[in-house]
């Protein structure tokens, strides 16, 4: 598992725009990141709170319903949030040097 992790944190770190990569367990702690270590955390706890309220709202509109991708737009970033059973996969990119 540990090698397909790294596999996927080096292939979306080398993509155009993308300014980090963090990867948080169903706890909320990080796995892996290529963030500094205070970073790394801020994001994985507003980002885990931010994941668990879109999932409420979500279920609270349709309980046959499922939060599967999240992406979140700022004036200087996007970030991009896959949640998972096992695992959240956070992405931030600026999305002007994406476009080029």
């Amino acid at each position: 598992m540990s090698i397909e992790i790294d596999e996927t944190l080096k292939r979306l770190s080398s993509r155009r725009g993308v300014k980090a990569v963090v990867i948080l367990n169903a706890d909320g702690q990080a796995i892996r990141s290529t963030l500094d270590e205070e970073m790394t955390k801020q994001y994985g706890q507003l980002i885990s709170a931010l994941v668990q309220q879109a999932k409420t709202t979500v279920s609270s509109l349709d309980e046959q319903n499922d939060l599967t991708f999240l992406r979140v737009r700022t004036k200087k970033h996007e970030i991009m949030i896959a949640p998972d059973h096992e695992y959240l996969l956070i992405v931030v990119q600026n999305p002007q040097e994406a476009m080029q």
